[in-house]
């Protein structure tokens, strides 16, 4: 059996991941979230959280928004923590500015998951064609679907989430990089 450890920065990456999931992983696949406080307390307990993990053949997977700062800078000193606990194989991923990006690249998914009518039809628009490159994505949900709530969106939209949607790079390459590590061996 396969398990899975998603250490994560906020409760809303748990909301979305525990809709998503049950359609990515194949059945038998076990997964445990770690949700730590945000961003700084994630990266102050990254390697105590990982060796103290005492499942031998785990999987573990790092989410963290990547907000304002350096994507490649984060991702490498995230990743230099699992190199440091002992876990140089775990996935390290960054969300393109902040969680809601995933969901603005999936409007379909945003007016199911929030009873919201007409918003699919504004993908085309340019905003949402390729969100990744807005500069804060929470503001524009606030504006498209003013009932977003941060945990409680994110778990209403999580389970409308096309996997196979390319819009957001940042969500494609989560996805592909969680199928790799599934049919690891």
């Amino acid at each position: 059996m396969i398990e899975i450890v998603f250490l994560l920065e906020e409760r809303s990456a748990e909301a979305m991941l525990q809709g998503l999931l049950p359609r990515l992983l194949p059945e038998g696949v076990q997964v445990r979230y770690v949700v730590f406080e945000g961003k700084q307390d994630l990266e102050k307990q990254l390697v105590r959280r990982m060796t103290g993990y005492l499942v031998p053949k785990a999987r573990f997977v790092v989410l963290q928004d990547q907000d304002g700062g350096n994507c490649n800078q984060i991702k490498e000193k995230l990743a230099a923590k699992c190199v440091e606990a002992g876990k140089p194989d775990a996935l390290v991923r960054i969300v393109c500015r902040e969680l809601e990006t995933w969901y603005l690249a999936d409007l379909v998914a945003v007016e199911r998951g929030l009873s919201v009518s007409n918003l699919a039809r504004l993908q085309n628009k340019k905003p949402y064609r390729s969100p990744d490159s807005l500069p804060r994505p929470s503001k524009q949900m606030a504006r498209i679907a003013p009932s977003y709530q941060k945990v409680g969106g994110s778990r209403s939209i999580g389970s409308h989430l096309d996997p196979n949607n390319t819009r957001s790079h940042s969500f494609a390459v989560f996805v592909t990089g969680l199928q790799r590590l599934i049919n690891k061996n």
